[in-house]
């Protein structure tokens, strides 16, 4: 019996079609298993956001109420009383202040209104994922890395964003100094592609030296202006957090000794600042600014490692398109391409003459 050549053998093309097909539709299926998972965070986030923004309100009041009330009774036992109503007045203020201090530790350790902060941003991340995997799946049939890249997403989301507070969990409030939030899959295992001849394509794609260049320059002043400013200020606020977090349970506690050992004027005077820092701390939200520092620093920082990741790209046809690019670009600053295309210009001037340029690349924050 002839045999027939394995190279002679035909595979019917519906088979590879429906094979092709059942791949498309497992594709899409398991990009929608994520949009479902995204959408369930956005949820979750959002009542952590509402739970967190109420305890921040509630704790403030109550801490408050507590340290004033004690304070009331310190001035009372300065002005008189005697025997049981005296000792009543200073053992009550005594307790009173001693509850505040645990309660402000408690809180200055957790800061409600920085983790209200982290939700809402969380929430808007969360949201800005779910129209980019919804746009994916109305615009073409998912690949195999729109998945991956996807899921990579969401898992850094999780980690920047944690729920949890405890198990140390929870992102350190409290860091020996400012660094920007980071929500994104790190890219230092993108592979810079280069021609065989080692040359760089510049032209095509909507893209061109020019484009390039001016690339270039928002990156640099992204990095001396923007970055540098919200990192400078979010030392302060760090700083300024630490000092009050520690300033607000250390006069609580001053004030509780002081009604202990019997000094009521000390613990009145101990009690008033106690009321007023932590109502600076937590009425202000200091956190909540912090925390919006650290989203804005993030924010120019991801900005950056994008222009420089699309520019190490030396193919220009696996870019994305370069009109395209600057057009986001500019939106993200809150300027039009001609004010995108001046910033360039003016930074390209400063630096061939030497000087710096005085102009903060984004117009939002």
């Amino acid at each position: 019996m002839n045999q027939i050549p394995i190279e002679k053998i035909v595979v019917p093309s519906t088979t590879i079609h429906q094979h092709d097909r059942n791949e498309e539709c497992n594709r899409t299926a398991q990009l929608y298993a994520i949009l479902e998972a995204v959408c369930d965070r956005v949820e979750m986030h959002n009542n952590l956001g509402e739970q967190r923004n109420n305890w921040n309100t509630l704790l403030l009041n109550s801490i408050n109420m507590i340290t004033l009330t004690a304070t009331t009774m310190s001035g009372f036992a300065v002005t008189g009383g005697e025997g049981a109503s005296l000792l009543a007045l200073k053992l009550s203020s005594a307790l009173l202040f001693s509850a505040a201090t645990g309660m402000m530790v408690m809180v200055n350790k957790i800061q409600p209104s920085q983790l209200a902060e982290e939700q809402r941003n969380a929430v808007k991340l969360f949201k800005q994922l779910q129209r980019e995997i919804e746009t994916v799946i109305a615009l073409r049939v998912p690949c195999e890395e729109d998945v991956e890249e996807a899921m990579e997403k969401v898992l850094a989301l999780d980690k920047a964003y944690p729920l949890p507070l405890l198990g140390g969990k929870m992102i350190e409030k409290f860091p020996k100094s400012f660094e920007p939030a980071v929500w994104w899959p790190s890219r230092h295992l993108q592979r810079k592609n280069t021609n065989k001849n080692g040359e760089t394509t510049r032209q095509g794609n909507g893209w061109n030296v020019e484009m390039e260049m001016e690339m270039r320059e928002i990156v640099k002043v992204l990095k001396t202006k923007d970055t540098e400013d919200y990192e400078r200020l979010g030392n302060l606020v760090l700083k300024t957090n630490k000092f009050l977090a520690i300033s607000g349970p250390l006069l609580a506690g001053i004030a509780a000794v002081g009604s202990f050992s019997g000094s009521p004027s000390l613990a009145a005077a101990a009690g008033a600042l106690a009321a007023v820092v932590n109502s600076f701390e937590h009425g202000g939200q200091v956190g909540m600014v912090l925390e919006m520092y650290r989203n804005c620093g993030g924010f120019f920082k991801l900005l950056e490692e994008s222009i420089e990741s699309t520019l190490d790209q030396s193919e220009v046809d696996k870019r994305e398109n370069g009109e395209m690019f600057e057009m986001k670009v500019a939106l993200k600053l809150g300027r039009s391409l001609s004010e995108l295309r001046d910033l360039a210009r003016k930074s390209s001037y400063a630096s061939i003459e030497g000087t710096q340029n005085e102009e903060f690349a984004s117009k939002l924050f």
